[in-house]
């Protein structure tokens, strides 16, 4: 499965578009805007609400809670290093490992790779390709690219 994701440019919150391989619309996501924490909801196109991000605010590192039907199903947190970013996915039993500046890693279970991500460039706006292998939670492996975005959106709005 190979998921396109578009982030919307002139928005006052954050606005993703998400198609299949085909270019057919499969989900959307959206931010809240008046909240101190960033949250992020994910719909199917019916409306449905398929996963919740939220921030944990007053925390060292940045802390994400990805949530389903209401139930915590994945935690991401940022790890202090200085030379390159590191995340930590408790929950799934997934880890993410690759070049996250340059928007290019993978999501791996016990050593095999179940996605891909990378981020195409000279695009209006971020554009994303997920690749995800047959049978992975294709909604899961989308919070943690989005939450993972959202993260490295924060700190480039911080370094400026």
């Amino acid at each position: 499965m190979r998921l396109l994701i578009k982030q919307k440019v002139f928005s006052w919150r954050d606005k993703f578009a998400i198609k299949d391989e085909n270019g057919n619309d499969r989900y959307y996501a959206e931010g809240e805007v008046f909240s101190w924490a960033k949250k992020l909801h994910i719909y199917d196109l019916s409306g449905r609400e398929v996963a919740y991000i939220e921030q944990k605010i007053w925390s060292l590192m940045p802390k994400y809670y990805i949530f389903r039907n209401g139930s915590l199903v994945a935690l991401i947190r940022k790890e202090l290093s200085f030379l390159h970013p590191k995340y930590t996915l408790e929950g799934p039993g997934w880890t993410v490992e690759g070049s996250f500046w340059e928007h290019d890693y993978d999501i791996l279970v016990q050593g095999r790779k179940i996605a891909g991500v990378r981020k195409e460039w000279f695009t209006w706006g971020d554009f994303y390709v997920l690749d995800i292998a047959d049978g992975w939670d294709e909604v899961l492996a989308l919070a943690v690219v989005l939450t993972i975005d959202c993260v490295a959106a924060q700190a480039a709005a911080a370094a400026n």
